[in-house]
Order: C-alpha cells, then structure tokens, then sequence
C-alpha cells in the first residue's frame, strides 16, 4: 500500500532520494510550458537587448524602470530564468546585485546574427499551440488527420498561404535557424561547396540560407526556390534568385540541390517524390543534393543533448504536420535508395542536424 508523506503518496520501493527526483519529473511534465512562456515573456519585455547595452550589472530597479514594469513582476520572471541558467544575478561594484547576459540569454535578443528569438515567438504562438490540444486524436485518427488541421481546418502549409502574419512568423523563424545552423555548416563543410557554380535552394523560405552561402561562396549562382506566397514578399538578396513554384513537380536546374529542413515535414513517400525532382535538376554524373536534417540516434536516451533536441523535433512534426517526421539514419538511407540515389555520407557539425550529401 501506498503511504502519505508530506501530501504525496510515496511509492512502494522507492528510496527518499529516488521518490523526491520523481516528484520532480512530474512537476517538470506539468509546468513543461512555463519555460517557453516565461522565455517568450522575456522576449516581449525586450530584457536580452537592454542587457546587451550595458557592461555592468543592472539592478533590478533600473532595469524595471528601463522596461516600464512591476519591479516584483519582473524579479520573479528573471528569478524562474536564472534557476535555468538563462540570465545571471551577480555583484557589483557597490556590492548591489545587478542581472547580465549569458550565451543562452543572448539567443533570446530580438534582433542579433545568432538571435534565437523568432523560433520561440513562433512556437509560442497560438496558432503552433492549439495543434497540441489534439495531439491524442491525431494519434487515435484513422484517417491520419494531422493536428494542426484538426485545429484549424486546414494544414500548416494552407494556413500560412491565407494568413500572411503566420507565415512572416514561419519565414523569421526559419531564417534565424538557418543563420545558426549555417555558421557551422560554412565553418566546418567549406569544402562541399567547391566548384559548385549553381546551386538552387529548395523551400528556401525568404532567401537568408542561400544569402549567406553566396556571400561566404561568391562563385555560386544562387537559385531561391520556394512556394508564390512566400519568394513574393522575399527581399533581394546579391547573387540570388528568386524562383515561385512546387517541389512536387518541378526543381529549378542547378549543378547542385540544397534542402535544409523540408523533408522532416513531409512522410517517407513525399520526400521519396521531392527528391525525385530533386535527382531531376541536377547532372547526373557531377550533380549533388545536400541535405541538412536531424538525424535520430538509434539508440534512445535522457538528457538534454544535441540528440535529444532530435527527439523534441520529432514531437513538434508530430503536432505541426500531417505526416511529418525526423528520421533515423536507417530511415535516410530507406528514403535515399528509393528516390534514387546511388551513394551517401553523414557529415557530423557542430549544430543540431548533420549534413547528408547524397549523389544520384
């Protein structure tokens, strides 16, 4: 039998220790969004940039008045983020404690080449939360209805056809990852890109992918490929084209293909098709289709690393697509093979998706 202790019930076999750590997965579980709202809350206030501008400590009564806040409001939000490792709390000279900047504060600045902030704006919103409410009856569904069109009556990509402010929120988000995960890619896989003279990015959203392989390449012509409503209200960009259309049915030619991730938004026999198209684009003795996409560790673990970010993802294509998913690397080379691939290689970086350079 169960016992109360403290107004939990304690479990049987479970030492103290072990009994208070799964009290606190629990309560992780069930306050699971404070951290993303507390995250976006920061965001809105704008308490990253203000840091950013001072090199001291600043205490929390400047800071309130900076922002224009409740000094006991704002002191619990920075309090909850702290104990994250968010923002820190420190002494100053005058031994008053004052609020600075970390690495994981940083990413939450509005603006900034490394700003993370977009992303959470976006998942935050309430048009990427409803889906969650209807993730049991997309798993129940028979008919394989996606949640987000159970919550909005149409799926992600419709929505954001019709609504502009949704997809402005998708393309700035889609960028600030791929100013992120570029960095790496450009520091750490330079070589992939030699030689390439051409070189068409497929659902390259608003064009900052290709932008920056451009400026760190020059001798690629670059080709933005991606959807009307979206290449339409794209900025130009030097060295860019911009190029309205499906990747259902046709890919712009090019010496090489760019895929950064679109394929974990559609299922095994879509991304078979796109890649078809893909293989189609491009010269088949000298041709090359990069991909850059999370892939799963087989093996699955507990933690907050890189590989469990995959796993995160996986949970977010779950809700936020009809038949999406991140894939294993058996499951890439599954798909590979079938589009018609002959050879790939996995390319390890330091952000979270790995490069795949797959050869027709």
């Amino acid at each position: 039998m169960a016992r109360e202790t403290n107004g939990f019930a304690r479990l049987n076999h479970v030492g103290e220790e072990e009994e208070s750590q799964v009290q606190a997965d629990i309560w992780r579980c069930i306050s699971g969004f404070a951290e993303m709202a507390v995250s976006k809350c920061a965001i809105e206030l704008g308490i990253s940039d203000f840091l950013e501008t001072h090199q001291e400590p600043v205490p929390l009564n400047q800071l309130s008045s900076a922002i224009g806040c409740s000094a006991s409001s704002l002191h619990r939000i920075l309090r909850f983020l702290i104990n994250r490792g968010i923002f820190k709390l420190v002494s100053t000279e005058n031994g008053e404690m004052g609020y600075v900047q970390t690495p994981v504060s940083r990413l939450l600045k509005r603006d900034g080449e490394n700003s993370m902030a977009a992303l959470v704006l976006l998942e935050s919103s309430p048009v990427m939360l409803a889906p969650w409410h209807y993730l049991s009856a997309r798993v129940l569904s028979k008919e394989n209805t996606g949640a987000f069109s159970a919550a909005h009556g149409k799926d992600l990509w419709e929505y954001a056809k019709t609504n502009p402010e949704h997809s402005k929120l998708i393309n700035d988000a889609l960028a600030c990852h791929a100013r992120v995960t570029m960095h790496a890619i450009i520091d750490n896989c330079a070589e992939i890109f030699k030689g390439i003279e051409s070189l068409v990015d497929v659902g390259g959203g608003n064009g900052t992918t290709l932008g920056m392989l451009v400026k760190a390449f020059p001798w690629i012509n670059g080709i933005n490929f991606d959807l009307p409503h979206v290449v339409s209200v794209a900025p130009p960009c030097h060295g860019v084209v911009h190029v309205e259309g499906d990747m259902f049915h046709s890919v712009p030619k090019a010496q090489a293909v760019f895929l950064m991730s679109v394929l974990h938004d559609w299922g095994d026999e879509e991304c078979i098709q796109i890649l078809k198209k893909c293989i189609e684009a491009i010269p088949k003795d000298t041709g090359k289709v990069i991909i850059v996409e999370t892939v799963l560790d087989e093996k699955i673990g507990k933690g907050k690393s890189l590989e469990d970010v995959g796993i995160m993802l996986d949970m977010i294509m779950l809700a936020h697509t009809t038949n999406g998913k991140e894939k294993t690397a058996k499951e890439w080379a599954h798909i590979l093979s079938a589009a018609g691939f002959s050879r790939h290689s996995i390319l390890q970086t330091s952000a979270i998706e790995p490069v795949i350079l797959a050869y027709p």
